[in-house]
């Protein structure tokens, strides 16, 4: 892999990350662009404990371009856009309209490939390593920021999910703050910790679900499994068999066998609702162990936490979505209309 950092008209960074280690990367952003001015804060609720990014400049991004004002293709001629060159592999910049900046985190666009109409589970094993090696390269980058204690790297796809651009493409959310989701986690391990006196939360998951009916494939380093409580209709969750807190944590015999088990999850979603039906929405988000200190999590160690993907889709059946409605957004209870064991079973049965 290949790193090349540049800097966009308005004062941006741009990453190339190349195949090869001859590809030259000099093109520069001919776009007359002004310094991005964000009004990004981050306000606390006092009740809930959690925190909300307020960014009322997001009003003003872009939405649902045709396909040849896309800004995530490569610049062609005079049709300029967030990629100054006219070709690339994967390219990592910073978002434009981002929800988080400056001393409140800060977000990244990751465009997977040139290829407009393509999307994850059609690139190469190659080509998926190489984004394997940007989301761990921008998880070590950013981790240095002073006001980032968090890294989330994720994929939102599809328009049902709220995707406003089709590019296939993805994003890195740097939080100065440990995620609601995450601190949820830690309060469990802790708590599971103590009361069996050492034993991991998480590999005590993994064993119970190794050994039930609920896995949907399994390779010498990667594990992929329907959860009991799956909240959402079909949802898998992907860990390495070795507990490791973060990308960064992976051994090369992970990395290498990653493409080949990721690729295959997210085509047996697109096969979820059979031949005819559009591609599959869903969220695919990694969770990584908070790179701040763990004080409010007695007991707990960094290496206690166990890095893993989960891969949900809101499509409950063929035409239909699972809305969070009363029980879901006012209380948080999620009630799935999907049996976790049967969404297993389905996803067993399209395999390729």
């Amino acid at each position: 892999m290949k790193k090349t950092s540049t800097r966009l008209a308005d004062g941006r960074e741009l990453v190339y990350y190349d195949l090869r280690d001859d590809t030259v990367r000099d093109a520069v952003d001919r776009r007359p662009l002004e310094r991005t001015v964000t009004t990004s804060q981050v306000r606390r609720d006092p009740l809930l404990g959690d925190s909300v990014a307020v960014a009322s400049h997001r009003q003003g991004r872009i939405y649902h371009p045709p396909a040849d004002e896309c800004p995530l293709c490569p610049s062609q001629g005079e049709r300029l856009s967030e990629i100054p060159d006219s070709s690339y592999d994967v390219v990592v910049f910073e978002n434009r309209f981002p929800s988080l900046a400056g001393d409140s985190g800060r977000c990244e666009v990751v465009c997977f490939t040139s290829d407009h109409n393509a999307s994850f589970a059609e690139l190469s094993e190659e080509q998926a390593r190489l984004v394997l090696d940007a989301w761990t390269d921008r998880t070590s980058e950013l981790s240095h920021l002073p006001s980032v204690e968090q890294v989330f790297c994720f994929e939102n796809r599809g328009a049902e999910i709220g995707v406003t651009l089709g590019h296939p493409h993805g994003q890195i959310y740097a939080y100065p703050f440990t995620t609601p989701r995450t601190a949820l986690m830690l309060r469990s391990l802790a708590a599971h910790k103590d009361a069996t006196g050492g034993e991991n939360l998480f590999d005590a998951v993994l064993d119970e679900e190794l050994a039930g009916e609920r896995v949907v494939l399994e390779s010498e380093h990667w594990a992929a499994f329907v959860p009991y409580a799956a909240h959402w209709p079909y949802e898998v969750h992907l860990y390495p068999k070795r507990r490791v807190p973060d990308l960064l944590g992976l051994d090369e015999a992970a990395r290498t066998e990653f493409p080949q088990v990721y690729l295959e999850l997210l085509r047996r979603f697109d096969r979820i609702f059979g031949e005819g039906e559009p591609p599959t929405p869903y969220i695919a988000a990694w969770h990584q162990a908070p790179f701040g200190q763990l004080e409010d999590f007695e007991g707990v160690a960094r290496d206690d936490f166990a890095l893993h993907l989960e891969l949900f889709t809101i499509r409950r059946t063929s035409g239909k979505l699972k809305f969070l409605a009363g029980s879901e957004s006012g209380m948080n209870v999620f009630i799935n209309d999907v049996p976790p064991e049967r969404a297993a079973e389905r996803l067993r049965e399209v395999a390729s």
